[in-house]
């Protein structure tokens, strides 16, 4: 990660600058949701998608999460969150952010939403008035079930 200032700063690496708050405000999610996607060149290696990666000085082998400094040191908090049962990882076919919509349905709507309707494509609202991610995912695009929902390549706004 040399030559990188914004992703060590994010993952609380610096001993002697680690923000707290980070820890607090991750470790106080009700869920958290990694995505891997299966075919993903973006990320490399892309079990980063999970916080895994190569040992230092290496390019292999990628470390698991649960074998990392950050995540043994408990640098953001994803350990406590993790221990408490509250991270979910998944991996989906595709390339990076190429979910489809039955894989936006079945692994991410669930969190978003307190109580799914019977048909998801149909307009929810929370008490605050905001349409829930997939309203606006599922009306905001022309999409196909067979269309990745947040592929950067495939999706046309209808504005």
């Amino acid at each position: 990660m040399e030559g990188c200032r914004f992703l060590p700063k994010l993952n609380n690496e610096y001993a002697n600058k680690r923000n707290s708050t980070y820890k607090e405000r991750l470790s106080s999610l009700q869920n958290m949701v990694l995505i891997m996607f299966e075919h993903d060149t973006v990320l490399i290696p892309r079990e980063t998608s999970w916080f895994g990666y190569y040992a230092d000085g290496t390019f292999s082998p990628v470390l698991p999460t649960q074998q990392t400094a950050l995540y043994m040191e408990d640098w953001i908090g994803l350990k406590t969150l993790d221990d408490a049962g509250r991270v979910k990882y998944l991996s989906v076919p595709g390339k990076h952010l190429g979910i489809s919509r039955d894989d936006m349905k079945k692994h991410v709507a669930p969190y978003l939403v307190d109580k799914l309707p019977a048909n998801i494509d149909e307009p929810v609202s929370n008490s605050r008035g905001f349409s829930s991610a997939w309203d606006v995912g599922a009306n905001k695009v022309e999409q196909t079930d067979d269309v990745p929902l947040l592929s950067p390549f495939r999706i046309e706004l209808n504005e």
